[in-house]
């Protein structure tokens, strides 16, 4: 595997970005890893190795840059927190038309690689990003292919770029992976995503016994079992619409 870090220059400044994809056999497809709330960590790294080795040219910007932040380290739980207050401070300082410019400056750059084809994208999100990974798909029609929300939030809104209205936009595959016991992503807001992608390709998961974060593995919340679906669920997502 081949790891790199790098300043990709957008319309408001630089994202350094983490990149990773196989050594040998490119030009592997391209995924775009949308972090979560608590921002670059080697958490979010690794989990980025992880789909490297399945075959693909992995990009994962920091988000944070505006704000001239790269990581935050430990989250302090308490919601009174100065950290979490920070936390949250830059999760609603981003919007989705900010971020698909920073997507649009991403593949560019991926353009000029060798070991990456940008004529195929996947997209992941977690938490926050859930619903730029699904915007990713709407708004690049063409080169994304597949789109996973694992555990994303705002799914269903009053807005035009509402994830649960994303099946009529885009070609791509859609997956939302959701949390049984969700406070960002209750009930209602699922039942809204499962009408919206009703009678398409697209498929709306809950994962039963589980909380918000299940996935990451530093979390106490991480559940080892839901993780690994997870796993199975977005690279069988990736094999079915990345290769051609």
């Amino acid at each position: 595997m081949i790891d790199q870090q790098i300043d990709i220059a957008t319309k408001d400044g630089k994202t350094t970005t983490f990149i990773t994809h196989p050594e040998r056999g490119g030009p592997f497809p391209v995924v775009i890893f949308y972090m979560d709330a608590p921002a670059i960590r080697e958490e979010l790294r690794d989990m980025a190795r992880r789909l490297g080795t399945a075959g693909y040219y992995v990009m994962l910007p920091n988000m944070y840059y505006r704000a001239g932040v790269m990581e935050l380290g430990p989250i302090n739980p308490d919601p009174e927190s100065p950290e979490r207050k920070k936390m949250f401070e830059l999760m609603h300082s981003l919007t989705i038309p900010l971020v698909m410019d920073d997507t649009k400056a991403l593949l560019a750059f991926a353009e000029t690689q060798q070991a990456a084809n940008t004529r195929i994208i996947g997209t992941v999100g977690y938490c926050m990003s859930g619903r730029y990974a699904v915007n990713a798909a709407t708004h690049f029609p063409d080169r994304v292919k597949a789109a996973a929300s694992i555990y994303g939030v705002q799914l269903a809104t009053d807005q035009p770029d509402s994830p649960h209205l994303a099946a009529g936009k885009t070609k791509a595959e859609l997956y939302f992976g959701c949390a049984e016991t969700d406070v960002y992503a209750p009930p209602e807001i699922i039942a809204k995503v499962q009408e919206g992608m009703k009678g398409t390709k697209n498929e709306v998961e809950l994962y039963p016994g589980t909380h918000h974060g299940f996935a990451f593995p530093k979390r106490p919340i991480y559940d080892r079992d839901a993780a690994e679906r997870h796993w199975e669920r977005l690279l069988a997502l990736y094999r079915r619409n990345l290769h051609a």
